[in-house]
């Protein structure tokens, strides 16, 4: 049995006659009270929006090396520790063990 989505489509055109109609659920009274300077602040306080030049200290030139896919056992604590920083607790993980191997290649070249 398929799985029903909540997400329903609508065309452009649809869309400018619901809005037309006044079927959307936008406060457009709020949004055009809104001022510049009020704007101007939301836009400054939204921690997504970067303010200046970006810190490139830690980018890396060229193409990603290729991963290759492995089946690994790890303790189970030290799992749930990597999946409780939620999305990506993968490449955390691939990107801690990329330390150990750095600091162990300095070592080695001493």
């Amino acid at each position: 049995m398929k799985k029903r989505s909540g997400t329903v489509r609508y065309t452009a055109k649809e869309i400018k006659n619901k809005i037309a109609r006044g079927d959307d659920r936008t406060d457009w009274a709020r949004v055009n009270a809104t001022g510049g300077s009020r704007l101007e602040a939301s836009i400054r306080a939204d921690v997504d929006d970067v303010h200046g030049e970006p810190d490139w200290t830690q980018s890396v030139m060229g193409v990603p090396s290729p991963k290759d896919h492995i089946n690994i056992r790890i303790d189970h604590d030290v799992l749930e520790w990597f999946k409780k920083n939620g999305r990506g607790y993968q490449t955390l993980m691939n990107n801690v063990l990329r330390a150990f191997v750095k600091t162990r290649r300095q070592s080695e070249s001493r």
